[in-house]
């Protein structure tokens, strides 16, 4: 498992600024943490909107909760992927920018455009604004979206594999895989000299340390609160967001990481109705209404014919990935969390802020 004094020992220099984008987010938060953790000084980004004030009190209020006191070494700013105001200021000073911004909806938008242009677009702004102002490195967030989509023989997967932009899969998919091959293409033909590393996460659990839920701390809640009769037949990688973050702040500085991408996964696919059956077996009562089977395949056939959203999950049904992470291993010494520690931790996160209701 990932720790702090593994991150401690990293060739970091604290007097460093380092630039968050997506601060507010569940990966942002960690990611922050874990950089003042480590020494750093953090500078992040939250869409304003008008609401810059109240986004600042979030970002600090989910840091407290891990238990780091920023003092005066974390600045919130505004700075919206879709627009160029605010991202010179933003820019300014630091020496490297995680990018950890990205949409991602609870619902798949009807035009895809609504998701692949701010992904797409607010990506180049960052690498712009990043090379523009001499950061030395950027590390982007994408997905095994990006990865795990296109035809192959056999369900194995390593940063070598890449989603085809031009099937027709789910938009939050294409968006992820769009936004990361233009990111490459930029840093190929207008880097100047930029150091590109992307991290492709699989399936992001583990505790939250705020309100704002991401899709996944989502699902575990709706499981707790009975919400979910029956569970989607669909089996995925997962990987718990304290060791996203660790390995984000690994690859900031790790000689041997620009230019490349690293999965993030436990390499054991999971199930919906495997983390049910984590959260009942290991909290009782507390998990009584959790669903106790599958997604029927008559069930099954009946999404795929009338709802699109699920059409995904119906494709999905009978593969089983295998995501092979050597790479992140074996250049970081990066070792993941037990998916039933971040299963349970995920559950007592939500039980210990009130979030699940009764």
């Amino acid at each position: 498992m990932s720790t702090d004094s593994d991150i401690n020992n990293n060739d970091t220099d604290g007097g460093e600024l380092v630039l968050v984008t997506g601060g507010n987010g569940y990966l942002g938060t960690h990611v922050i943490s874990g950089l003042l953790r480590s020494g750093h000084r953090v500078r992040t980004t939250v869409r304003s909107h008008g609401r810059a004030t109240s986004a600042e009190a979030s970002v600090r209020s989910a840091i407290a909760a891990s238990g780091v006191d920023p003092g005066g070494r974390l600045d919130v700013v505004s700075a919206d992927l879709t627009a160029d105001d605010g991202w010179d200021d933003a820019m300014a000073g630091c020496t490297r920018v995680l990018h950890v911004a990205s949409p991602f909806p609870s619902v798949q938008p009807e035009n895809a455009d609504d998701l692949i242009v701010p992904a797409r677009d607010g990506t180049l702004r960052v690498l712009r604004a990043a090379r523009d102002h001499g950061v030395k490195r950027v590390v982007m967030t994408s997905s095994f979206a990006a990865v795990g989509y296109g035809a192959k023989d056999g369900d194995e997967y390593d940063e070598s594999d890449w989603t085809d932009p031009a099937d027709d899969n789910a938009p939050y998919i294409r968006s992820k895989t769009i936004a990361e091959l233009a990111a490459w293409d930029f840093v190929a033909e207008e880097g100047d000299g930029l150091e590109l590393t992307v991290i492709n996460p699989s399936g992001i659990f583990g505790p939250t340390l705020g309100p704002r839920l991401s899709a996944s701390t989502e699902l575990v809640k709706a499981m707790l609160e009975g919400a979910m009769e029956a569970a989607p037949r669909m089996h995925f990688g997962m990987v718990d967001v304290r060791d996203v973050a660790d390995l984000h702040l690994r690859a900031m500085t790790h000689p041997a990481a620009a230019g490349q991408r690293f999965l993030a996964s436990d390499e054991r696919a999971v199930s919906f109705l495997w983390i049910a059956q984590v959260l009942a077996e290991h909290l009782g009562e507390r998990a009584a209404r959790v669903p106790t089977h599958e997604v029927s395949d008559e069930e099954l056939r009946e999404a795929d014919r009338s709802d699109s959203a699920l059409r995904e999950a119906a494709e999905q049904a009978e593969k089983v990935p295998v995501l092979r992470t050597e790479k992140a291993r074996s250049v970081f010494g990066w070792t993941p969390r037990d998916p039933v520690t971040t299963i349970l931790d995920t559950a007592e996160s939500l039980f210990r802020l009130g979030l699940v209701k009764g």
